[in-house]
């Protein structure tokens, strides 16, 4: 029996593979690339996150950004004049608060007993002097009258002097009448003369003394003619009367009150010149000038005025300024009723803009820029702002977006992680 070759054969053990090293080296090379996509990715240098709802984000945009300053105010009318008790009295009111009233209505009466009857004094009185006034002009004539015949009596005479005299000095030719008689006719026509010459004076002198009388009684009437003018103008104005139509505002006295010579007794108030009246913080009081629009915000409707006058004081840290209504047609409002205004400064066209926000609350130099689920920290500058928007002149590029909520969650962090 030939034997075979078995057992010469050395029987080989087949190994068994191990893939322990290779599982290592694919571990390894997992953990290297965690380690490098950990330190290249955003998210390694990130202090902290907070949510993204909890945050305000807004996008850098292109468009005119309008400067202007919000504040509030109310309405005030510009023309509500008080009247006034004209003298000492008792008052009676003749409207209420509220009615509606119409320029030269009576609105109040002031009961005056010592002013009807001082007028009814002062009445007597004139009717007193103009009747002395008219038994002077009938002096005046009858004093005229007695000149006039004094005068007219001297030129009689000063006539039959003359005739005298000429009979006188026909006589003295013929030798008629002597010497002595011709003296004394020369004498009497002398005298006569003389006597006519003053007659003359006295009546001018009478004359100018009876005109003098007469218009000094004239002037007696006149004057007190003045005072009973001025009584009478004094019990008119007992009689009150609206200087405008509108409505009646507040009163200042009761019914039948005992009032003092210019106490108020009433507001009365013109219902088509409202103004409104606004306070402004004193840091922008160098901003205002007159002429300035303002956009008025009186419950859901938007009017629009313009900045006519503004207060030259500064009363706790803020300055008044007055807004009349550019457009009165329809005009439903009310004095004292509550507004909001935006004071329009300036229009500024094609500026690199963001909503405002709290962040403006950092100083306006620091934002945080948002990159997929990353807020970074940036520098920023800011120009003109208004009440929706603010500029960025530096640090933001349009298309950015930018968190404007308040950075006070953020911690001054460098970077962080909006989940």
């Amino acid at each position: 029996m030939i034997r075979d070759t078995q057992a010469q054969d050395t029987v080989v053990k087949e190994r068994q593979r191990s893939y322990k090293p290779l599982l290592i080296g694919l571990i390894s090379v997992l953990v290297i690339a965690a380690a490098l996509y950990t330190f290249a990715s955003p998210q390694s240098n990130t202090s902290h996150s907070i949510a993204r709802e909890s945050v305000k984000i807004a996008t850098v945009e292109r468009g005119n950004l309008v400067r202007d300053i919000a504040t509030t105010g109310f309405i005030v009318a510009a023309n509500a004049p008080q009247v006034y008790s004209p003298t000492q009295g008792y008052v009676e009111l003749l409207v209420n608060p509220g009615d509606t009233i119409a320029v030269g209505q009576v609105v109040a009466r002031v009961k005056s007993p010592e002013l009807a009857n001082n007028l009814k004094q002062q009445q007597s009185e004139l009717q007193r002097l103009e009747d002395e006034l008219s038994r002077k002009e009938l002096q005046v004539r009858r004093d005229k009258l007695a000149l006039m015949r004094t005068l007219d009596m001297a030129k009689v005479t000063l006539d039959a002097a003359k005739r005298e005299h000429r009979r006188a000095l026909i006589s003295i030719k013929d030798n008629l009448i002597s010497q002595i008689d011709m003296e004394q006719a020369q004498d009497e026509l002398a005298r006569a003369k003389l006597a006519y010459k003053h007659a003359q004076q006295e009546v001018q002198i009478g004359e100018d003394t009876l005109a003098f009388e007469l218009k000094s009684a004239h002037s007696d009437v006149t004057r007190q003619q003045l005072v009973v003018d001025d009584i009478s103008r004094k019990v008119r104005e007992l009689a009150i009367v609206a200087p405008v139509s509108g409505v009646v505002g507040n009163h200042f006295v009761q019914q039948q009150a005992a009032v003092a010579p210019s106490q108020a007794l009433m507001t009365l108030v013109d219902l088509s010149a409202f103004e409104a009246e606004l306070q402004v913080p004193e840091s922008y009081a160098n901003e205002l000038g007159l002429g300035l629009e303002v956009e008025l915000s009186i419950g859901s409707e938007q009017l629009m005025g313009e900045l006519v006058s503004i207060s030259p004081e500064v009363k706790d840290r803020q300055v008044s300024a007055r807004v009349r209504f550019t457009q009165r047609e329809g005009l439903r409002i009310r004095q004292n009723q509550r507004i909001s205004a935006r004071i329009l400064l300036e229009n500024r066209e094609d500026v690199l803009m963001v909503r405002r926000g709290a962040f403006m609350n950092q100083g306006g130099f620091v934002a945080y820029r948002v990159n997929g689920d990353v807020a970074e920290r940036i520098q920023i500058q800011t120009g003109a702002s208004s009440m929706a928007a603010v500029e960025l002149t530096a640090g933001a590029q349009q298309g950015d977006e930018l968190v404007v909520s308040s950075y006070d969650v953020f911690n001054q962090a460098q970077r962080v992680l909006l989940r």
